[in-house]
């Protein structure tokens, strides 16, 4: 049976592996900027959205607030950093992944529900895509967070245009305000009330549409995937002075406060991204083969399992003793074994089968009344009971 130890190795490994990882595209030759713009692309055409850029088709004037905005990074243009295209997917539970400022909302969300609920086309057309009723829209976003994104992030944007909703991948800068439900998911842009979804990846090239800004790397984007289960806060770094901030999922800004246990990295610390090799790194190179050791001659083979050490040719090693602190292999490791199983003596939880006994056996030692002999009673074994003598060893 394989040991529970690496079970749980396997499974936290296995876990470990799959809580964050990248989805790339070697899109550089189409990693071009356009100004034209359309609220109908598909995977393979991004528009790429400034904090205070509506954007095509937005359902309502911008409700986001003020709020200081994460520092810039280099473009690649600017810093020589990579051009080819990675999207980085990571838990929408990620302690960091929000920013804020305490105590202060960085959407105005009772304006979003009025400006939403006074056009009914409007209404009908958001809450279709929010899974509601549009009756529902006021404690829909009260139930949703306001938070600003601290890494530019991809997302399914739609927007509103002659009547029907067109739905668009965009490339949310950082610092954008934006309202997220309880698994940590982005669901409304407050700079245009737009509904969001969880983006569609494209595998190949993809051309960026819309003007670049200062700090856009296409090599460091985010696509925001649902916790595993609905959080009732959520740990965000503020902006205005880089500490911990845990906010109640909602709109309650004012329950804002410093988190018990807070995570044990600074705010300031970059885990969203995957450290990339540094350009001056020497490449691995192929190793040159290894020469003989001085304990196995060159031209001189020793057996695996020697049956007499003083047998072994010269300059082999004696064979290796067994440590009694190593582990044993589990039974899966290996070959199954062809010899028949036996139960050890004393076994728990083993009962031993019943001694099968043939009707000749049986009737042997019975009297002419059936009953047993009186010289061939049993034990307490089922065993004749005799004088307690052994008998001698035939032969």
């Amino acid at each position: 049976m394989r040991s529970p130890r690496r079970f749980r190795c396997a499974a936290l490994a296995a876990l470990t592996a799959g809580a964050l990882f990248a989805v790339a595209g070697c899109d550089s030759a189409a990693d071009r900027t356009t100004k034209g713009t359309t609220g109908t692309a598909e995977a393979e055409d991004v528009l790429l959205q400034p904090l205070a850029e509506p954007g095509p088709g937005p359902f309502t004037k911008s409700t986001a607030r003020q709020t200081p905005s994460p520092s810039a990074t280099p473009s690649p243009r600017e810093g020589g950093g990579s051009a080819t295209r990675t999207v980085h997917r990571v838990s929408g539970a990620v302690p960091g992944l929000y920013g804020g400022v305490r105590s202060e909302a960085s959407c105005d969300v009772e304006q979003q529900a009025r400006l939403l609920t006074a056009d009914q086309d409007k209404a009908r057309a958001f809450a279709e895509k929010a899974g509601i009723e549009a009756v529902q829209i006021p404690g829909y976003l009260r139930s949703l967070t306001p938070v600003t994104l601290r890494a530019d992030t991809q997302v399914t944007n739609h927007g509103y245009s002659a009547g029907s909703v067109t739905a668009f991948q965009a490339v949310l800068q950082a610092g954008t305000a934006v309202l997220v439900d309880s698994k940590g998911l982005p669901r409304v842009r407050c700079a245009c009330g737009n509904p969001l979804e969880r983006p569609v990846i494209a595998k190949g090239q993809v051309t960026h549409r819309g003007e670049r800004w200062a700090g856009y790397d296409p090599a460091r984007i985010l696509a925001v995937d649902p916790g595993v289960k609905p959080l009732s806060s959520l740990i965000i770094v503020d902006t205005a002075d880089n500490t911990w901030i845990e906010r109640a999922v909602g709109d309650g800004v004012g329950r804002d406060r410093t988190p018990d246990d807070p995570p044990p990295f600074e705010p300031s610390v970059d885990l969203l991204f995957p450290s990339p090799a540094h350009p001056s790194d020497p490449a691995p190179t192929e190793s040159a083969p290894s020469a003989p050791s001085p304990a196995e001659p060159e031209g001189t083979e020793c057996p695996d399992s020697p049956g007499d050490p003083a047998e072994l040719p010269p300059g082999c090693p004696p064979p290796m003793e067994p440590d009694p602190g190593t582990e044993a292999p589990d039974d899966f490791d290996g070959m199954p074994s062809d010899e028949p199983w036996e139960m050890e003596e004393g076994e728990p939880g083993v009962v031993p089968e019943p001694t099968q006994v043939s009707p000749g056996e049986l009737d042997e030692g019975l009297d002419e009344s059936g009953e047993l002999d009186e010289g061939d009673q049993l034990d307490e074994f089922g065993e004749p009971a005799d004088s307690g003598l052994p008998e001698p060893f035939a032969g």
